[in-house]
């Protein structure tokens, strides 16, 4: 790897890779069922419609065992692997106290939703060899990589 700001992807293109190469994801802060009108709820409802594998991994509701039919994980790192990309929804300021539990699981690709940025936690993930995606939606960028095929 040449430099790890390479790992910091912003290119159309290669975001539009990024959506179509990994199908594998666990949403980090996914929101249940009873949730459904929000972005944490509805992007991976999506994403799990267009054929992805979603893996909910929610930080709130400890009593909730399956979102989407699927089982809940507690910890990115307890997922079974290949974690391919790790979808976050979480505050900026959250962020941090996810990072080591994130660089246990070895995803290629830490995708930070709309809104959500966070450098520092970029550049330690990126150092790591992980391709890091900020303040976009997963959502939209699907809608725009389908457009382009």
């Amino acid at each position: 790897m040449s430099d790890w700001r390479d790992m910091l992807i912003t290119s159309p293109d290669h975001v539009a890779r990024i959506v179509r190469e990994n199908t594998r994801i666990a949403v980090l802060g996914m929101k249940t069922e009873a949730q459904r009108d929000q972005p944490a709820f509805y992007v991976p409802e999506y994403m799990a419609r267009a054929g992805y594998d979603i893996v909910p991994v929610p930080v709130y509701y400890p009593d909730v065992t399956e979102i989407l039919g699927r089982p809940v994980y507690r910890r990115v790192s307890a997922v079974p692997a290949p974690v391919e990309m790790v979808n976050v929804f979480r505050r900026s300021r959250d962020i941090p106290p996810h990072v080591e539990d994130i660089l246990a699981a070895r995803p290629r690709v830490v995708w930070l939703q709309l809104g959500i940025r966070h450098d520092e936690a970029a550049e330690t993930l990126a150092k790591a060899g992980i391709q890091v995606v900020q303040d976009r939606c997963l959502l939209v960028e699907h809608r725009l990589a389908s457009r382009s095929r």
